[in-house]
């Protein structure tokens, strides 16, 4: 095949679209496998600042990105017009969740819509964006097709899932086996080659619908066994018992367990969406998920616990909830990130602030929040700081987080990540 062999080659230009944790990373994987890159997003600043040689992502370090830049095969777009010019887009954009809950693909679909405005015959395309069951076919096919064109011949088309997990140095974009679907053969074959320069380990599938699924999968399974974990930790407490303990116990059999954590609850951008992309699938088939929904439930109750289990620490000190001032020690959705998208923290932060107390909030990767309901600056933590604060709630153990100040100087603590599992309990210590 023409272009596979091209690929193969590396005689081809390469366009990533959208830039963020899993394009940006993905751009300079294809700039190390020896192809001329071109990184398409649609915010100007972002590109901007890319161009000089400024990373907006933890993984890539700007002295990555600066030798990338000197490779000279790598250039940075917003234009749209660049995709007539290139050979293969990975598609990279954000598919999250309408406010009726139900899959948004609209940033799936103008990403197509500039594709099939710039497209030319001989392209391949892979869509890289988490979405639901046979929605390569169903959203992305039809709008390439049109005029006539045939898939497998004029253009070729595959998904490819992302599986970038933003903070783990041992796991990155090239060591990581990438899943690939094509609609047809000649497209698996096309996408198969792409990645094969750029990644340790291709792994195959029979088609596009299958690749979505495993993505789903990987993620459900994670979901559902973080709900159970999570349900445990509610057990534990009210039998009086350590969770972390146990499950530090569990985890010594060497079959039939994988540890799984609890925590303030679900965030990011792919664990609390994915799940739910299935579930709909699911029951516009008429099957109801009922295992994969409730596991979303007892996942979106864990704010409230949060919530519940301050309020029982500062009435163990003699106060109420209602006129506390609280500080939350780090907001991001996982640990050593700068992302907040669907952090938990927003949601405790709300539910505090409806129960009458004053919130503030520490995390040395988020200097400002800037949030429909949340407009708020870092505070400093230091001995001064912390006894100003009736209750430190960690939800977030950053590497940075300066655990020795809070243990020695807060008046109370209430932990969700078991931060201080090493400093022993006391009486101001309360552990989720």
């Amino acid at each position: 095949m023409q272009l596979a062999e091209k690929i193969r080659q590396k005689r081809i230009r390469a366009c990533v679209m959208g830039l963020g944790y899993v394009g940006l990373p993905l751009a300079l994987e294809f700039v190390r496998a020896g192809y001329r890159v071109v990184g398409l997003d649609s915010d100007n600043c972002r590109v901007r600042d890319l161009k000089e040689g400024k990373s907006h992502i933890l993984d890539v370090s700007a002295q990555c990105l600066v030798e990338g830049l000197g490779t000279n095969r790598l250039e940075f777009a917003c234009d749209p017009r660049v995709l007539a010019e290139v050979d293969t887009v990975s598609i990279c954009v954000p598919t999250p969740l309408g406010k009726t809950g139900d899959p948004d693909l609209s940033f799936v679909q103008s990403a197509f819509e500039s594709i099939r405005r710039h497209r030319r015959r001989g392209q391949l395309y892979v869509l890289e964006s988490t979405t639901y069951p046979g929605a390569t076919e169903e959203i992305v096919l039809p709008v390439l097709s049109e005029g006539g064109w045939q898939v497998g011949e004029d253009f070729y088309l595959a998904f490819s899932p992302e599986r970038v997990d933003p903070g783990n140095e041992r796991y990155t974009t090239r060591n990581i086996p990438k899943v690939v679907g094509g609609v047809t053969q000649n497209c698996a074959d096309c996408a198969c080659a792409l990645y094969e320069n750029a990644v340790v380990q291709i792994v195959r599938v029979a088609s596009a619908k299958v690749a979505e699924m495993v993505k789903l999968l990987e993620n459900t399974f994670r979901s559902v066994n973080i709900a159970l974990v999570n349900e445990m930790t509610k057990i534990c407490h009210t039998l009086g018992l350590d969770v972390w303990e146990v499950i530090e116990a569990a985890k010594t059999k060497p079959f039939g367990f994988m540890p799984f954590y609890p925590g303030p609850g679900l965030g990011g951008h792919c664990l609390p969406v994915d799940p739910i992309y299935l579930s709909w699938k699911a029951r516009q088939a008429g099957f109801e998920a009922n295992l994969i929904e409730l596991a979303d439930e007892v996942n979106n109750s864990m704010p409230r616990f949060v919530v519940d289990l301050t309020s029982k620490a500062l009435n163990k000190m003699g106060k109420t909830i209602k006129g506390a001032r609280i500080l939350l020690a780090g907001v991001t959705y996982k640990a050593d990130v700068t992302d907040i998208r669907g952090s938990p923290a927003l949601d405790v932060w709300t539910l505090l602030e409806r129960h009458g107390a004053s919130v503030l909030y520490s995390d040395p990767h988020v200097p400002d929040i800037d949030a429909p309901r949340i407009k708020a600056f870092s505070q400093p933590v230091n001995a001064e700081s912390l006894r100003g604060y009736d209750c430190v709630v960690v939800l977030v153990n950053h590497k940075s987080l300066d655990k020795e100040c809070i243990h020695a100087h807060a008046n109370c603590i209430v932990d969700t990540r078991n931060a201080f599992a090493d400093f022993g309990q006391n009486a101001l210590l309360f552990k989720l």
